[in-house]
């Protein structure tokens, strides 16, 4: 399963994105990040998308959407973190995801390690 992340400006939750970096066994990182976002660590894996987050909602999930499309495999479903990003970053990438189509499951870095949430 490949595991897509939103990485926006608010550095103080990108330590959640990276503990499921390092500790998620994955085929693929996906980062959808805002363009303005230059110095978030990535490792060997991860691939990069840079959305211009200025758009009006649906102008940004189109952009999620025709990125996204051409970086995900076949599979069904992706793991996904939106601890990062604003609500409307939130909802274009869901969006963008549902209309792919592929199905989604939270996972969050806790105390115990990887759990997904839903």
């Amino acid at each position: 399963m490949e595991f897509v992340a939103f990485v926006g400006t608010d550095k103080e939750n990108w330590g959640q994105i990276k503990g499921i970096m390092n500790r998620l066994e994955n085929e693929k990182v996906i980062l959808v990040k805002n363009k303005e976002v230059s110095d978030f660590p990535k490792d060997g894996k991860s691939e990069i998308i840079s959305v211009d987050t200025s758009k009006p909602l649906v102008e940004l999930k189109e952009e999620i959407m025709s990125k996204l499309r051409q970086k995900l495999s076949r599979e069904f479903e992706v793991s996904l973190s939106i601890a990062s990003g604003t609500g409307k970053e939130h909802m274009a990438l869901i969006s963008a995801l549902l209309s792919i189509p592929v199905g989604i499951k939270f996972v969050i870095f806790t105390k115990q390690g990887i759990e997904y949430i839903n």
